[in-house]
């Protein structure tokens, strides 16, 4: 096996984040060490803070909160938003975290309704809110599209949905959970990408690789509405100090090099495209994501995976997603973790993955 690959410890392909628990938590340590940094007190205290102030700053928003998950931060934005216009409908693309990930809750606890818009494989346009109920009181727009393998709408369809939102008096606000990542596609500031948008949430345990925990960002009133239903949803924890302290330590290192990372992806999805029966989807990546598109079935994916992981001590994927009955993908996201691996030496491991699959599909399909 190629030398980039240590293989006394099993190795994650995708991603930043560390595999090694208590490695991480002594970096965090060592760091909180460092700055001086006290726990927070309720979301109250300097660390927080400053965090909250610094990624206000940079996304062009007079204010932010701090929450532990996006599924909170997001159920919020929407209830302030239609509690405002005094409807409870709001639209999303139908593969959105809300509606896939997250059994209805903005349904079940919020009572909301929701209109799926646009089609399943790319990214929402100013034309698919045409004909829609005039009082929809605001559309999520997720960047990007994480099921459609990171898709990303152009800058010119990006401002022309804002400015459909506003035209047709609806509040936009903006899924941002890899809003990290589209930097580089785009070549616009953070706060360029967001304008126009009234709310936005942006998350740091995916691109950022830090512990769970998410920022809502908008108008001082909204933030403030948002402290009222966070501690209502039962989301005002004593402290988020390890959280804040992760994202503050990796921020600046990860923002820095995410442009590598999305050049990275391109020049990975070639080589794995070279190798018989293997696509990515899209064919050239937007973002440091991709799907990467096999041609047999989970079972068999997760299979040779499994057995890729005995042999190299590396795992490709962690799990495989049906498209057909004998057709699968699996999520690659570029990063930290390919540091030290060429592309290559990837290919070499996934040929001998194809392989394996294919085996397994012979007997077991």
């Amino acid at each position: 096996m190629a030398s980039g690959i240590n293989k006394t410890k099993i190795q994650s392909l995708s991603g930043s984040s560390s595999d090694d628990l208590a490695d991480f938590l002594q970096k965090i340590s060592a760091w909180c060490a460092d700055n001086n940094i006290q726990f927070d007190n309720y979301g109250e205290g300097k660390l927080i803070a400053d965090f909250e102030s610094k990624i206000a700053g940079l996304l062009g928003f007079p204010a932010a909160r701090f929450m532990p998950s996006g599924v909170l931060a997001q159920l919020i934005a929407l209830k302030i938003w239609c509690d405002e216009s005094g409807s409870n409908h709001f639209g999303m693309h139908p593969t959105s975290h809300l509606e896939l990930h997250e059994e209805q809750a903005y349904s079940h606890l919020y009572n909301l309704r929701a209109t799926l818009l646009g089609p399943q494989d790319s990214p929402l346009l100013a034309k698919h809110l045409e004909n829609i109920d005039q009082n929809m009181a605001v559309l999520l727009t997720e960047l990007p599209i994480r099921e459609a393998g990171g898709q990303l709408p152009s800058w010119h369809q990006l401002k022309a949905l804002v400015a459909q939102c506003k035209k047709q008096g609806m509040r936009a606000h903006l899924d941002g959970a890899r809003l990290w990542e589209t930097q580089p596609f785009y070549g616009k500031d953070y706060n360029e990408i967001c304008e126009g948008f009234d709310s936005v949430y942006v998350s740091f345990y995916k691109g950022i690789g830090a512990l769970p925990g998410a920022m809502l960002l908008g108008s001082v009133e909204f933030i403030e509405q948002a402290k009222r239903w966070q501690r209502r949803a039962g989301g005002t924890i004593q402290t988020l100090a390890p959280q804040v302290a992760s994202a503050a330590m990796l921020f600046d290192t990860r923002i820095a090099s995410m442009a590598g990372f999305c050049s990275r992806a391109k020049s990975l999805a070639t080589v794995m495209q070279s190798i018989p029966f293997v696509k990515c989807v899209p064919r050239e990546p937007q973002i440091n994501m991709m799907h990467v598109v096999l041609p047999f079935s989970v079972d068999c994916a997760e299979a040779a995976r499994d057995q890729i992981v005995l042999q190299d001590g590396l795992r490709l994927f962690g799990r495989a997603i049906k498209i057909g009955e004998k057709e699968s993908y699996f999520e690659l996201t570029v990063g930290d973790n390919l540091l030290g691996i060429s592309d290559n030496q990837v290919a070499e491991v996934f040929e001998r993955f194809m392989v394996i699959g294919q085996q397994w599909a012979a007997i077991h399909e």
